[in-house]
């Protein structure tokens, strides 16, 4: 593991985790030491162009290992022979980074529901302060889908002229009122019932990373042996899987993040905000995705609308898939392809 005293790894292809200090919010409130989980795969800065990738709700830094290996390694799209791939751990997480679970100094317990606030702004600075501690100083591309996708902006636009190509999946400039509506459910049903409320979030959340389209075809009207709806078995699975492996301060934080996010917020709006990116020479490819009932294809084409009305080099793509939000987890070789155009820095965007 890396420490204050000793250079963080590179390219070790293992879960690390490094110190930054004592970091300050966008609210005030000063943690005193932050902590940092994180991975990278191949060639570090110097020796090939860099990438960071962002995790998702309840993702983690195990991108390479886990959300997104069938991308992520030797002769596939993000080939760890030709580029060196960083994902951390988003601030207020549970698996490394600091968060709900992590031990407050002023008390000497986890801080649990006591946690700060944190915003998409806040995840996009933890994210450079590693990118600082790993002398990372450019990258080639920055994505990530729906959570990861809102941090992803946030990255590019904290040093634009330090980034090549943003890349949001399923992710708009601002949350949006439905999905506020949605979260706003899931937080009450942790608030009143704990880990059991989080099973049942989960199981609400499910019915919005999928579509119509993908229930029916893989549940329709089937039954199970004992007599229950397949899919009412399948949303108890969901829930009872992620209590098994998360945390609802933790859930209750990130949902909030999301509630938060807004890149026009303190910056006159959202094509005010981008026009860091023109001005930096930064380009945005914002991938939407049909049938996604979440973030779906009009938020994601109104923030390249914004994009290029602020003058930055911005390109529309669809994916289409019957899985709906979660395609950018899915849908493996189209994702290829787009992140193909990201790398190619001479691609024509149109």
């Amino acid at each position: 593991m890396g420490t204050a005293t000793s250079p963080p790894a590179l390219g070790t292809g293992r879960l690390e985790s490094v110190s930054v200090g004592p970091f300050k919010l966008e609210s005030g409130v000063t943690l005193d030491d932050l902590t940092i989980a994180y991975r990278h795969d191949g060639p570090g800065p110097g020796e090939a162009p860099q990438v960071l990738a962002i995790h998702a709700l309840t993702g983690s830094a195990d991108a390479a290992g886990d959300w997104w290996a069938p991308l992520i390694g030797p002769g596939l799209a993000l080939d760890t022979e030709r580029v060196g791939v960083l994902c951390a751990n988003l601030l207020g997480g549970c698996y490394g980074t600091t968060g709900p679970n992590s031990i407050d100094s002023r008390t000497g317990r986890p801080f649990g529901s006591a946690f700060p606030e944190v915003s998409t702004r806040d995840q996009a600075r933890t994210q450079w302060r590693l990118l600082d501690a790993l002398s990372i100083t450019e990258l080639a591309v920055v994505t990530g889908g729906s959570l990861g996708g809102m941090v992803s902006l946030e990255v590019g636009l904290e040093r634009p002229a330090a980034v090549r190509t943003v890349v949001p999946m399923a992710a708009p400039a601002a949350t949006g009122a439905l999905a506020m509506a949605w979260n706003a459910i899931q937080l009450e049903m942790i608030e009143s019932l704990g880990e059991r409320g989080l099973a049942l979030a989960r199981q609400l959340a499910m019915t919005t990373y999928r579509s119509e389209a993908d229930f029916d075809g893989r549940f329709g009207r089937r039954q199970e042996a004992d007599g229950r709806l397949s899919i009412a078995s399948y949303l108890d699975y969901q829930g009872r899987k992620l209590v098994e492996r998360f945390d609802p301060d933790t859930y209750r934080i990130l949902v909030r993040t999301m509630d938060l996010h807004d890149v026009g917020r303190d910056r006159d709006g959202v094509a005010a905000a981008l026009r860091g990116l023109a001005a930096a020479g930064t380009r945005l490819i914002g991938l939407g995705i049909s049938g996604d009932i979440l973030y779906g294809p009009v938020q994601v084409r109104a923030l390249v609308a914004n994009a290029r009305s602020a003058g930055v080099t911005a390109a529309y793509r669809e994916l289409a898939s019957t899985k709906g939000h979660d395609a950018f987890l899915v849908e493996w070789d189209r994702l290829g392809v787009v992140l193909a155009e990201a790398l190619d820095s001479e691609a024509v965007l149109d």
